[in-house]
């Protein structure tokens, strides 16, 4: 069965939104070596409303390779309540329940299905015991305002550490998954 998974970046105090503005200073080839790898192991990608609409009119004209090729080509599957249509190529608008949505895909033979951005998706994900696994990439940096992983009020979610490792710029590459019997 394939595995729903998520990578985040992520300050130290939590802010996960416009990692553009505060993460870039610190991107190194250890980070891109990881990134790399972990787009390697997935085929399918996983929205968010928010994230696909902020990257639908970007990514079809984008030159960022490798990931412009990559987002561009691969199956993405956008889950929102709002939407009515997608229209980037190869997307797919989830309808329904998202669990059961994502039962089918994970049925599907392939590799992972990560998720992509979508911080509010991942939160959901995590609290419906719908996600595998979940890197942080955690910056040493404090961004003091901004959208945050978690929120006030979430309800108590006991993780393991399965892999860590820390890049040359500092950068905390943690991955997570939900604790046996928690």
């Amino acid at each position: 069965m394939r595995k729903v998974v998520a990578a985040l970046f992520i300050s130290l105090d939590g802010v996960v939104q416009s990692p553009d503005q505060w993460q870039f200073d610190h991107f190194d080839e250890d980070m891109g070596t990881a990134m790399g790898a972990a787009l390697a192991a997935q085929d399918a990608v996983l929205l968010g409303r928010v994230t696909y609409q902020e990257w639908a009119p970007y990514w079809p004209t984008a030159t960022d390779e490798p990931f412009a090729s990559y987002i561009n080509a691969t199956p993405k599957y956008v889950a929102s309540t709002t939407l009515k249509t997608v229209t980037w190529q190869n997307s797919t608008l989830l309808t329904g329940d998202l669990a059961s949505a994502i039962g089918r895909l994970q049925q599907q033979p392939g590799k992972n299905i990560g998720v992509a951005g979508s911080p509010t998706l991942v939160r959901s994900l995590l609290q419906a015991g719908l996600l595998d696994a979940l890197t942080l990439m955690v910056h040493p940096v404090v961004v003091g305002r901004g959208r945050r992983l978690f929120q006030d009020g979430d309800a108590l979610l006991r993780l393991q550490l399965t892999e860590a490792k820390t890049t040359r710029t500092g950068v905390l590459l943690a991955t997570y998954q939900r604790r046996a019997g928690a």
